[in-house]
């Protein structure tokens, strides 16, 4: 199990998370507005990409897809995993870590509740898979 995974599975007792500090929130509403990064929340939900199959899946610039995955990874909205590969040359693998956003405002301030997903079922038996 990857330390994403751990870090996942270790938060599932805790899976809706309260974002109320005012950078926070503006981070998760940034990456949320931003129609590319939605694109790889989308393209990430079903399945784990590295980031040239995400620049490939949405149609994105290199450049780009790394600089929205970084926006989707600081929002706390995207987990990053090792694909280990035979050869030695290990990528990142990047999943949608959310299931759903709700946004609060109340005498409070405002809150954003983030419900995260479960973290996937790793195939123990080939990690090797590639």
């Amino acid at each position: 199990m990857s330390q994403s995974q751990m870090a996942r599975a270790t938060r599932q007792d805790d899976a809706e998370e309260t974002v109320t500090t005012t950078e926070s929130v503006q981070g998760v509403l940034d990456a949320l507005d931003d129609e590319e990064c939605r694109a790889i929340l989308e393209a990430t939900k079903q399945e784990s990409l590295t980031a040239a199959e995400i620049s490939e899946e949405c149609d994105l610039p290199s450049s780009t897809a790394y600089r929205k995955i970084d926006l989707l990874d600081d929002a706390d909205l995207l987990t990053e995993e090792l694909r280990i590969r035979r050869s030695g040359k290990h990528v990142s693998e990047y999943a949608c870590a959310i299931d759903d956003v709700t946004l609060s405002v109340g005498d409070s301030g405002v809150e954003l509740s983030v419900s995260h997903t479960e973290p996937a079922v790793t195939d123990l038996a080939n990690p090797f898979a590639d």
